[in-house]
């Protein structure tokens, strides 16, 4: 276990995981505003839970936390994060199973993860970037405290169109002083 929430367990990945990664990535709806295109193969999804399991979350590249439902015992979904090299800056990106959205599981966990990135890590700010039609992803990096530093025409070519997306950036007084 790497951080504990109230209801909530972030922690590595395990190969017992990927049957569970590949159920909730293979949802059309989870998978709509996403880079990955459903279905999402078990192979696949192994795969994944491999890398995953071969990162370090205090090391530059990319670390996926498992978010695990802590009474459930249950994957729910996970928190990536891209740490830069110079160790200061992050992007993140969430994830969360169609039957545990809307329940503030997704707030709870990326909100544990950007304290861990502030308060342990010592980083100066972390960024996150939504399609511009992701409502609730966009919402809830806005409830975070995140500050819309863009909005990029026609930026990504994602399943067969052109998407805006949005940018957002969060520093680390800006947190820490909205959580003394």
């Amino acid at each position: 276990m790497l951080i504990a929430t109230e209801r909530l367990v972030l922690r590595r990945f395990r190969p017992a995981d990927a049957e569970v990664l590949a159920g909730y990535r293979s949802d059309p709806e989870v998978a709509r505003y996403q880079s990955w295109d459903a279905p999402f193969s078990l192979l696949r999804a192994e795969t994944a839970v491999a890398n995953f399991m071969a990162s370090d979350p205090d090391k530059a590249g990319w670390f996926q936390y498992a978010v695990e439902h802590a009474d459930e015992k249950v994957l729910i979904g996970d928190v990536a994060v891209h740490l830069h090299d110079n160790l200061k800056q992050a992007e993140l990106g969430f994830t969360v199973a169609a039957a545990y959205q809307k329940r503030g599981f997704a707030a709870e966990a990326v909100t544990a993860v950007i304290d861990r990135l502030f308060r342990v890590q010592g980083l100066h700010k972390v960024s996150g970037e939504c399609d511009a039609r992701n409502a609730a992803s966009a919402g809830l990096m806005e409830r975070l405290g995140f500050t819309r530093e863009g909005h990029l025409r026609q930026q990504t070519w994602i399943k067969g169109e052109w998407t805006d997306d949005l940018i957002y950036g969060l520093l680390a007084e800006e947190w820490l002083l909205g959580r003394a």
